[in-house]
C-alpha cells in the first residue's frame, strides 16, 4: 500500500524561492508506485494554500495570496504517513514547524525540535559545538539593545577580534545579512544592517589565510553515514547570497581536492557535530579549510539544506551510488523509522 505524504514548501524566510525549486525536484522523484504525494505551498504571509494556489506557485515561483493560517491547518495533515518539510531557514527550519507536526503526532522528515533549532541558531549551534570540543574560529556574541545603548562597547568587542572580521544575523539563512567587515568605519553600516533581521548578532574572526570551502551531507537517524567531501570554488570575497544562488557564480568540486587524510576527517567532524546537535534525517555540514596550516574549522550545519538536483546535498550523495530518487525515498523511510 502506498504512503502518503504531505510536501510543504515555500515558507516565510528570504528562502522561498529556493524551497519551491526544491519541492519541484522532491515531487518528480519520489516513485509514484511508492508513495501518494501531496504539494502545499506555504505563502510568504504564513498562509497555507490551497490546490489551486499550490499548483501556481510551484508553476511560477510566486505565490497567491490568501488561505489560511498554518496553525489552522496541520491537524488536515492527520491523515498522512509523514510529512517531507521542506523549508529553509526562519519559519520552517528552525524547530517551529517540527513542532506544531511533533504536537499533531505526524512524523516528518529530517531533525526533530531540538536539533532544528538548535541548528538554525549560529550561537547555540557554535555553543554546543564549543562543548564537543569541535574546532570553530573565534567569535563574539552582540545583542540589538547593546548596540542601540552602548555601541562603544560593540565596537570594543569587534575591535578584540581584528580586522576584517564578519558580522552575521544569528537566525538567518542563505548569507542574508552577512557582510564582511574591513575597517572600523564600515563596521556601523555592517551591525545596523545585521539588528534590522535579528536581535542577535554574530561577530567572527577570519581565519589567518583566505579558507577553502568544504562541505560534506550527513544521512540517518541515531546510524548516521557521512557522504563523500565536496568543494566550492567562487572568485567573490565569500559565498554571500549573489554568488550562492547566481548561476556559473561558483563551481562544485566532488570529490574535495584535499589529502585523504583530511577528507576523512571532515568526515569524522561533521558526523560529531550531527550527533552533539541530536540532528536527524539529513543534514549538509559546512567547514572552513585552512590549506596553508592544515586548519579546519566547522562553520554551520544545515538541518533542510537546498534539494534541486544540482544542490550540494543530493550531488554528495551522488558521488557516494545514491542516486536522487533513493536519496528522498531513504529520508521518507528514515522519518517513519524515527518517529
Amino acid at each position: 500500500m502506498k504512503k502518503r505524504i504531505l510536501l510543504l514548501a515555500g515558507g516565510q524566510s528570504g528562502e522561498h524561492e529556493v524551497s519551491l525549486m526544491s519541492a519541484r525536484s522532491v515531487l518528480a522523484a519520489l516513485p509514484r508506485d511508492q508513495f501518494d504525494v501531496t504539494p502545499v505551498v506555504i505563502s510568504k504571509q504564513g498562509r497555507w494554500l490551497p490546490p489551486t494556489g499550490t499548483q501556481k506557485a510551484l508553476e511560477t515561483g510566486e505565490a497567491p495570496g490568501g488561505g489560511d493560517l498554518v496553525l489552522h491547518r496541520v491537524a488536515s495533515a492527520e491523515g498522512y504517513d509523514a510529512v517531507f518539510p521542506l523549508l529553509h531557514g526562519p519559519m520552517g527550519e528552525d524547530g517551529t514547524i517540527q513542532g506544531l507536526l511533533t504536537l499533531a503526532g505526524i512524523p516528518f522528515v529530517g531533525s526533530g525540535v531540538l536539533g532544528s533549532a538548535v541548528s538554525m541558531d549560529k550561537v547555540m549551534t557554535k555553543q554546543v559545538l564549543a562543548s564537543a570540543g569541535i574546532a570553530q574560529v573565534e567569535w563574539r556574541l552582540a545583542l540589538r539593545r547593546e548596540w542601540r545603548s552602548q555601541p562603544e562597547v560593540v565596537t570594543a568587542r569587534a575591535t578584540e577580534l581584528g580586522f576584517p572580521l564578519f558580522v552575521k544575523p544569528a537566525n538567518l539563512g542563505s548569507s542574508v545579512g552577512i557582510s564582511k567587515v574591513s575597517h572600523t568605519d564600515d563596521l556601523q553600516a555592517a551591525l545596523d544592517l545585521a539588528f534590522s533581521l535579528d536581535r542577535r548578532v554574530i561577530l567572527e574572526a577570519m581565519t589567518s589565510h583566505k579558507p577553502r570551502e568544504v562541505e560534506v551531507g550527513i544521512l540517518g537517524n541515531d546510524a548516521p553515514v557521512a557522504s563523500p567531501v565536496g568543494e566550492l570554488s567562487f572568485d567573490s570575497e565569500f559565498y554571500d547570497y549573489e554568488t550562492k544562488y547566481t548561476e556559473g557564480r561558483a563551481q562544485m568540486h566532488i570529490p574535495a581536492r584535499m589529502p585523504r587524510d583530511m577528507s576523512e576527517r571532515v568526515r569524522e567532524m561533521a558526523l560529531q557535530a550531527f550527533r552533539a546537535l541530536d540532528c536527524a534525517g539529513l543534514a549538509r555540514v559546512d567547514f572552513f579549510y585552512v590549506e596553508e596550516t592544515g586548519e579546519l574549522f566547522l562553520n554551520e550545519v544545515n538541518t533542510m539544506p537546498g534539494f534541486t538536483t544540482t544542490s550540494m546535498y543530493p550531488k554528495l550523495f551522488e558521488a557516494a551510488g545514491i542516486g536522487y530518487s533513493e536519496l528522498v525515498t531513504r529520508l521518507v523511510t528514515l522519518a517513519l523509522e524515527e518517529r
